[in-house]
């Protein structure tokens, strides 16, 4: 009786209008919270932290809801770097649907918050807390949209995988990417619901549901000046601090050309119409012709729209110097660079050498290069993704995005699994604290992303009757 009940829900899912009730009843909205408040307050950072004791404690949740050992896979490269691998059973042929999300989350340091950092705070309407936002309010989120799935016996026409992972942020052992090289099949679908997505508003107004497609590649590059330094009382001609500075400056001149994809046009088309009138039309100028000079030259001025349309290089950290009393023998800095989809490290290092104009100061790759392919939109999925932001959403548009950061997405694409950004949660695009000081969430807007998580999941998921 409980499935026909469960399947007839579902079915009145899709039919439902605007502003209809919530289809998540309160029961569902707590246990959310509670693993929320659980997973904020287990470090799970580099330094000092462990995914290992996040990802036991909701391996012990889905044991308690029912679903076997044998469908729970605690794994990991070391100790600390535990990863969760759950799934639940469908009946038909589509290949699986991944509920991708990290547990690990940057440092955090109790001097440099106004609140505990490692403690779910409830205040003034939000969420305060580390990972709040980055990634731990959809792992709680996908955690209970599974708990539910099987404690209803849901119908399911394929498979559900819960992945919840370590070292997105920080470290050398990134489980998105050694689940795939060394246990492929735990995590092998035809789709991946992950972050980078999520809902923009500015002073409380809904403005766009963006839907990450894409996204650039990071990548570092050290550059380096070395000398033979001596007593600072002897000052010479060579300097390794002013050749590596006055490279620094040349650099700051180096605007890379503008360049649109498929995601990034269909992002200018679709939300400029959020935008003031001057930069709508801009957009509008610039998705139709890529080589409109003043349109890329207006938008250029606003940080996020120039970080959409060109790949983008900035020094972030210095380091030079042995002694107070001593000639610099050394001199190095990071640049660090977001590159567009198509474009490898190897044509970048090359621009930066030709701006920076001095043999004498070395470029190399920090890091090995893992970039993405090039970017692309499945009509399909946007369409369901439309179809339930509607429900939840009525008049807020969808639009396709790509990221200036880095996500785990990249190696499902590379792997040839599709994988997007979508989580239904909006924040005000004016004051984003991922990674920062405070970080929170908006309390209505958790639980809206619950809603649409929910929605979604059932969308591509539950059986069709």
């Amino acid at each position: 009786m409980k499935a026909t009940l469960v399947g007839l829900a579902l079915a009145v899912i899709a039919s439902l209008p605007a502003h209809a009730q919530g289809v998540v009843p309160e029961s569902e909205r707590a246990l959310a919270r509670e693993i929320y408040r659980e997973l904020v307050e287990t470090d799970t950072t580099h330094s000092s932290g462990s995914t290992t004791r996040a990802a036991e404690r909701i391996a012990a949740r889905l044991r308690a809801g029912g679903i076997p050992d044998v469908d729970i896979a605690q794994l990991g490269p070391s100790p600390s770097k535990g990863n969760l691998v759950a799934r639940l059973h469908g009946s038909g042929p589509e290949k699986p649907v991944v509920l991708l999300a990290h547990l690990d989350v940057v440092e955090a340091k109790r001097e440099d918050w106004s609140v505990d950092p490692f403690t779910l705070l409830e205040q003034d309407g939000y969420f305060y807390g580390r990972g709040t936002l980055d990634d731990k309010a959809m792992a709680s989120i996908f955690t209970t949209i599974v708990l539910r799935l099987a404690l209803e016996h849901t119908p399911l026409r394929r498979d559900v995988i819960l992945a919840l992972t370590a070292d997105e942020e920080a470290g050398n052992e990134n489980g998105a990417d050694w689940l795939l090289r060394e246990h492929r099949p735990l995590v092998d679908g035809a789709l991946v619901l992950n972050e980078g997505g999520g809902g923009w508003m500015r002073q409380g107004k809904y403005l766009v549901q963006a839907m990450q497609a894409s996204e650039k590649t990071y990548m570092d590059f050290a550059l380096r000046v070395t000398d033979k330094g001596g007593h600072s009382s002897l000052p010479t001609p060579e300097n390794a601090i002013y050749r590596l500075s006055a490279g620094l400056l040349r650099l700051e001149k180096l605007v890379f050309p503008v360049e649109l994809n498929e995601v990034t046009r269909a992002f200018l088309q679709r939300a400029a119409p959020t935008e003031s009138k001057e930069i709508a039309a801009s957009m509008r100028a610039l998705a139709a012709n890529p080589n409109d000079l003043a349109a890329a030259r207006r938008l250029s001025q606003e940080p996020r729209y120039n970080a959409l349309i060109r790949t983008t290089c900035v020094a972030t950290q210095v380091e030079a110097g042995h002694a107070r009393n001593a000639l610099p023998q050394r001199a190095v800095a990071n640049v660090n660079c977001r590159i567009l989809p198509g474009h490898s490290a190897e044509e970048v290092r090359k621009a930066i050498v030709t701006a920076l104009a001095d043999s004498k100061i070395e470029v190399a790759l920090d890091e090995k290069e893992i970039a993405g392919p090039r970017a692309s939109i499945d009509p399909e999925f946007l369409s369901a993704v439309e179809r339930v932001s509607g429900q939840v959403f009525p008049g807020v548009p969808v639009v396709p995005t790509m990221s200036a950061g880095a996500t785990d997405s990249k190696y499902f694409r590379l792997a040839g699994i599709s994988a997007y950004g979508v989580s239904g949660i909006f924040i005000d695009i004016d004051d984003v604290r991922a990674h920062g000081r405070d970080e929170r969430v908006g309390v209505k807007q958790f639980y809206e992303g619950q809603e649409f998580l929910w929605r979604l999941v059932s969308d591509l998921t539950a059986s069709r009757r």
